[in-house]
Formats: C-alpha cells, sequence, structure tokens
C-alpha cells in the first residue's frame, strides 16, 4: 500500500470506550468534522477498522 487515504471523523467520542478515544487521539481527530489526511499503511488501516463507526474514509 502507498499513498495516503483521507479520514474524517462524524461522531463525537463522548460515551466511547477509552480504547476507541486513545485511537482516535492517535489517528489525530479531535473536532467532528475534522478531516486528516494520513500514511495509507496497515497500522493506520487498522486504527481507522476499529473506530469506522465513528469516521468516514474519504479516499481509497
Amino acid at each position: 500500500m502507498a499513498g495516503t487515504i483521507r479520514v474524517q471523523k462524524i461522531r463525537s467520542i463522548i460515551g466511547r470506550p477509552e480504547k476507541h478515544r486513545k485511537i482516535m487521539e492517535s489517528l489525530g481527530l479531535r473536532k467532528t468534522q475534522q478531516i486528516r489526511e494520513l500514511p495509507d499503511n496497515p497500522s493506520v488501516r487498522g486504527m481507522v477498522n476499529k473506530v469506522i463507526h465513528l469516521v468516514r474514509v474519504l479516499e481509497e
């Protein structure tokens, strides 16, 4: 895998497990509707898949 993916936070982390909060912090997503461009590698993909109900992947 090469390149980058764009990830947008679409839901709040209020009431979510601590594990999900830490993943969102690691991805650099703090505010709702915030978009981050992240490297497309297996570790980032794994984190995104854990919180897929809180984020939207804008580019594949």
